[in-house]
């Protein structure tokens, strides 16, 4: 193995246990969040990172080729459409008149 092969190696490595995290902490979000619209937030945005992490660990690993290319335009495309999901199922739920959750006030 030369240099640049374990360099790259490490580069799978983090983006992809990167991904990983990611995906473990908006799980954890939709998990422990009180309401829709910020579980929907932890969800949104961490599975937006984790695919990208993902999908650039295994664009590292598949190298210049046709798949390597094809890995990017998926990345490109989730990049685009999760987000842009997030929010229409947000609007929705405004919509359908859920109400953002608001801490009480203790002080009464």
């Amino acid at each position: 193995m030369n240099t640049a092969s374990i360099i790259a190696a490490l580069f799978i490595i983090l983006f992809t246990v990167g991904g990983l995290f990611f995906f473990t902490t908006s799980t954890i979000g939709l998990l422990r969040f009180p309401d829709f619209f910020t579980r929907l937030h932890a969800t949104g945005k961490g599975d937006t990172l984790a695919v990208l992490f993902s999908l650039i660990g295994i664009g590292i690993y598949e190298g210049l080729s046709l798949t390597g290319f094809k890995i990017l335009l998926i990345a490109v495309f989730m990049f685009l459409a999760q987000p842009t999901a997030t929010h229409a199922i947000s609007k929705a739920g405004m919509r359908y008149g859920l109400q953002p959750w608001k801490k009480e006030d203790s002080r009464k």
